[in-house]
């Protein structure tokens, strides 16, 4: 599946235009608003491609097929020449049976599962038939990090990648998890509380200081993604994005008219 046909963007696309693309995608296929999971993974998967300058730029090369390789040019894996991929696999034939069988295997986990850790079942196909392996999935794990397994299948080693799919309602960097809340203008003015439900469901009481700024930003601490094996968290940082009441009443309108009236002409003098 090609990644721009997917996002239904131009090959020419700029970075403004990808993310526009997904958002709406991202809304429309979302499973928790009863969209289609497995067309919420490819449009993830083509956003983390294409909005990622390097991970682009290889995935754009002409001899790169759709995951970024082709078999002409893939880098060289000293376990070819043990797996007959070679010529020289015939020449090493005694060793190829000292190698310890290798698979490798990439899962997907959802934001909410690479916080607080869950377990993911893959069925493999080896020599010696189908194994089911059951894969522990550690707290805060990042897309590209990887683990190793031994012996999960007999006398082999699994190489498990993860990949942690774009959140609809937050975003991570780091151990930190950022998110937009809608606020009126008029909140930010006198001050207002708010409900709002953190990555692992509390409930969270949150205060909205009088006089406070368009785009501040407010830190709860300890609220965001764990760090692996550590017990620390990040923290959540809650954006505060101004909007306009639809519906203003009049003689509000007309108070606030009378008020910037006398800060010009304090500002004037």
């Amino acid at each position: 599946m090609d990644h721009y046909s997917t996002l239904g963007v131009p090959k020419n696309a700029d970075a403004k235009s990808i993310k526009k693309a997904y958002k709406k995608l991202a809304s429309k296929h979302h499973p928790d608003k009863g969209g289609d999971a497995e067309q919420f993974k490819l449009v993830s998967e083509a956003y983390e491609t294409l909005s990622d300058p390097q991970k682009r730029r290889q995935y754009d090369q002409p001899t790169h097929g759709p995951h970024g390789f082709s078999q002409q040019n893939r880098p060289f894996d000293m376990n070819d020449i043990f797996n007959g991929n070679s010529t020289f696999g015939d020449i090493f034939g005694s060793q190829r049976r000292q190698q310890r069988p290798m698979f490798r295997t990439t899962i997907q986990v959802s934001l909410k599962q690479a916080y607080s850790g869950s377990s993911h079942t893959v069925e493999m196909q080896t020599d010696a038939g189908k194994k089911v392996v059951t894969i522990n999935i550690p707290k805060g794990v990042q897309t590209g990090q990887q683990i190793r397994l031994d012996n999960v299948i007999p006398n082999g080693t699994l190489i498990v990648d993860f990949y942690v799919m774009p959140d609809f309602n937050f975003e991570v960097r780091g151990q930190n998890l950022f998110c937009v809340h809608p606020i009126s203008v008029l909140d930010l003015i006198v001050g207002t509380h708010f409900e709002f439900h953190t990555i692992s469901d509390k409930k969270l009481r949150v205060t909205v200081q009088p006089q406070t700024q368009p785009d501040s930003q407010i830190k709860l601490t300890g609220h965001g993604m764990p760090t692996p094996g550590s017990g620390i968290y990040g923290n959540q940082i809650i954006l505060l994005k101004p909007i306009i009441p639809a519906i203003i009443e009049t003689e509000i309108v007309n108070a606030i008219k009378k008020y910037k009236d006398i800060q010009d002409l304090i500002s004037n003098k």
